[in-house]
């Protein structure tokens, strides 16, 4: 009987060996038939094991040329990119410059003025006493003229870029705002438009004050409108505010194409943009077409399209200069729906979706002691007391 059992033992275990080296040969084989990858990974061709043979830059500019060179060769680990700018053909698309030309000032004479004005302070003795003593004032609208006419204007394009300004009135262009735009509401100049910041409908319920930096005998045509104020169409606006052949910065002696309108952004809707564009004319416009009777109170007559517009005189005329705002709802909005464009309010609800809550678990682990309190029915209930 031992002997049997040692044999059936051997069996058994010659049949699983066998097997075993069976499954190992068709593992093998399935692995061997895999498709083998689409290059070389990066640094593959690098012998790790002798790094003092592999070549020497001697210098970070020969290190960074062949960097740069390595960089710019196709690699298949990077065709993410590929996939991405073929499921989305606009996304690689390069935008255009439409604004006036940028000349570059020259960089030699400006770290040369530089230093000449730092050379002067360091010897100025008053200067010294005033900084030792943390007297020293620095007057805030000279910083201010000094951003306006070095890296402003690149500021406010990527601001502009950043909420969307450009995409939404000017489709795939751009432009570089060079000349800046100073616009006050309120008698005292309280409330001013920057880049961005919030007024309320209440503030900017009259037409501001406009200035800005123009040559004499320039033309100029100023825009206020709204890419998300309409009420039926996703890409229309509403022109608020258009005024053509401004003569230099006065903007009353211009023509008024469209009247002011107060901004009434919609009850429910949120922050709105409301953008000023101005526009710098190489000569008389005719802008016969644009002129609506004053007062114009039809939001369809309003009915406005930036880009529409700027293509019609693209040749005529050269965006310079942005600024725009943001406003919501408040109760000056309903006076002006009632009292201005005599019509209904239109409020706007948010429809909250009820609370979603993961299927209950018999037994749950790490969950604090009120767990069971998010899948009552919601009723009142009695706890035993009958």
């Amino acid at each position: 009987m031992a002997l049997r059992g040692v044999a059936s033992v051997a069996r058994r275990n010659s049949a699983d060996l066998w097997f075993r080296n069976v499954r190992t040969f068709v593992t093998t084989v399935h692995l061997c038939r895999r498709v083998p990858p689409l290059g070389p990974m990066p640094n593959e061709d690098i012998d790790v094991s002798s790094l003092e043979s592999l070549e020497k830059y001697r210098s970070f500019t020969r290190y960074f040329r062949a960097a740069e060179e390595a960089q710019n060769q196709p690699a298949w680990w990077k065709s993410y990119r590929s996939y991405r700018d073929a499921a989305d053909p606009e996304h690689g698309a390069e935008r255009v410059d439409i604004g006036l030309p940028y000349r570059v000032s020259n960089r030699r004479k400006e770290v040369k003025e530089r230093s000449q004005v730092m050379k002067n302070n360091k010897r100025s003795v008053e200067l010294e006493r005033a900084a030792r003593l943390r007297t020293l004032k620095v007057s805030l609208d000279r910083v201010q003229d000094t951003w306006e006419k070095t890296s402003g204007p690149f500021h406010v394009q990527r601001i502009a870029d950043h909420y969307g300004v450009f995409r939404d009135l000017f489709a795939d262009a751009y432009f570089l705002p060079q000349v800046t735009l100073r616009i006050c509401y309120g008698r005292d100049g309280a409330a001013r438009v920057h880049h961005g910041n919030r007024l309320t409908p209440s503030q900017a319920a009259s037409p501001p004050e406009v200035s800005f930096d123009a040559e004499p005998g320039s033309l100029w045509t100023l825009l206020l409108t709204s890419p998300d104020e309409h009420l039926q169409e996703t890409r229309a606006e509403y022109v608020h505010w258009l005024v053509g052949n401004v003569p230099g910065a006065a903007v009353q002696e211009g023509e008024e194409l469209f009247h002011y309108l107060p901004p009434f952004p919609a009850r429910g809707t949120g922050f709105q943009r409301f953008v000023y564009v101005l526009f710098k004319q190489e000569g008389l416009v005719d802008f016969q077409e644009e002129v609506r009777p004053s007062p114009c109170l039809s939001l369809q007559e309003r009915t406005f399209r930036t880009l529409d517009f700027y293509r019609k005189h693209q040749d005529r005329m050269t965006p310079a200069g942005l600024a725009f705002f943001q406003s919501q709802w408040d109760e000056s909005v309903t006076d002006t729906f009632h009292g201005v464009l005599c019509m209904k309010e239109p409020v706007f609800e948010f429809i909250r979706p009820p609370v979603y809550h993961p299927p209950q678990v018999k037994y749950p682990h790490g969950q604090p002691l009120r767990y069971l309190d998010r899948y009552r029915d919601g009723r009142e209930h009695t706890y035993g007391i009958y």
